[in-house]
């Protein structure tokens, strides 16, 4: 079997060893300690795994490890900087948007992807690059509330 000995995550080249037909999810959680992103339901359906791949929302339960190859890789650990956590993060905080926390990675990374190619986002912009994210809380309001408040504060 064709196995993986590099990949690019989080700004960091990492050396690992593993076949190239595991989920990324379970190279990241098992291989390399990247605990954030969740197993949800297995089907890419739940988004809870959702992760950055070349700056575009992807499953990681349902992406191979081969498909990661080459590309840069970005996880809920790889978003803040300098030791500031993302505005996305600090809005979630804010305005109390998670409950049992299980989801917020996965719509993060979500919220990351839509606010980095809409900065301006429309409610109805924000609701369809949600909808792949499901919140057994129900959180969504506060969900909502927060992207537009990051987003406000991320323009300035």
């Amino acid at each position: 079997m064709p196995r993986i000995s590099e990949l690019h995550i989080n700004g960091t080249r990492r050396r690992i060893d593993a076949d190239a037909d595991r989920s990324l999810l379970s190279v990241l959680r098992d291989d390399l300690d990247l605990t954030g992103s969740k197993y949800g339901c297995g089907e890419g359906q739940c988004g809870a795994c959702t992760v950055l791949m070349d700056g575009q929302a992807i499953r990681s339960c349902v992406t191979k490890l081969s498909a990661a190859a080459g590309k840069k890789v970005t996880t809920i650990e790889g978003i803040e900087k300098n030791g500031r956590l993302h505005p996305l993060q600090e809005a979630f905080l804010e305005a109390d948007a998670l409950q049992c926390g299980y989801c917020t990675p996965g719509m993060i990374m979500s919220s990351v992807a839509l606010l980095t190619r809409n900065p301006a986002p429309s409610e109805q912009d924000i609701v369809r690059a949600m909808e792949g994210n499901v919140c057994r809380c129900g959180t969504y309001p506060r969900i909502m509330t927060a992207i537009r408040k990051a987003a406000r504060t991320m323009k300035g």
